[in-house]
């Protein structure tokens, strides 16, 4: 077993029109045996940028707490928030950083950059950067989200419609991946609002 397959994940980050979804799933297992049924995957950099870390849930953790130190110091120095783009760079880097002995995380970047335009992206474990116009996907349930975000996807959805769109891809993804699932957590971020909410799955 791959060792980003230990713990479990799937995630998943879609645009819409001048807005962007962002969703993971909640169960932290080792292996096959469940640990949790509440975890959190998917982080609030500030109100229009977000981080899914998908991966071993130890390493993202650490990342996590390493990213949210240089977003502090970078608000202290320029007196404003990171946008999108140079805050997947910061991740980038320290990824590569990393490079001999890296974090085994997959993060999935989301945000809503200049004039409100949604900018997502992912990466692998060394800061390999893979930028999307539509939907990007990590985790143990990647090739089902793909095959799901790949029919529900269509261009220029309004926020409701990108919420079940997103929904619906993840929960249906997860029913074909034994280390993920057990419920769904989602944000929808538009320029005004940024709305939480949290999904039922199946719990067999």
């Amino acid at each position: 077993m791959s060792i980003f397959e230990y713990n479990g994940s799937a995630l998943i980050a879609m645009v819409g029109k001048n807005c962007f979804a962002i969703a993971s799933d909640r169960r932290l297992g080792v292996q096959l045996q469940t640990i949790a049924t509440d975890f959190q995957r998917i982080y609030k950099v500030h109100d229009r940028l977000f981080l899914g870390l998908s991966g071993l849930a130890t390493d993202a953790q650490t990342l996590y707490q390493r990213l949210v130190f240089r977003h502090k110091l970078y608000q202290l120095r320029e007196e404003r928030d990171m946008k999108p783009e140079t805050f997947a760079n910061l991740v980038s880097a320290i990824l590569y950083e990393k490079r001999f002995g890296p974090y085994f995380c997959q993060p999935v970047i989301a945000g809503l950059g200049d004039e409100d335009k949604p900018f997502i992206c992912t990466m692998d474990s060394i800061g390999a950067k893979e930028l999307a116009k539509d939907f990007v996907v990590a985790g143990t349930a990647s090739e089902s989200l793909y095959g799901a975000c790949e029919s529900m996807f269509k261009e220029g959805m309004e926020p409701e419609e990108l919420f079940e769109t997103v929904s619906q891809a993840l929960l249906s993804s997860v029913d074909r991946d034994c280390l993920s699932g057990w419920g769904g957590h989602v944000y929808v971020v538009t320029p005004t609002e940024v709305k939480e909410r949290i999904l039922k799955g199946r719990m067999d």
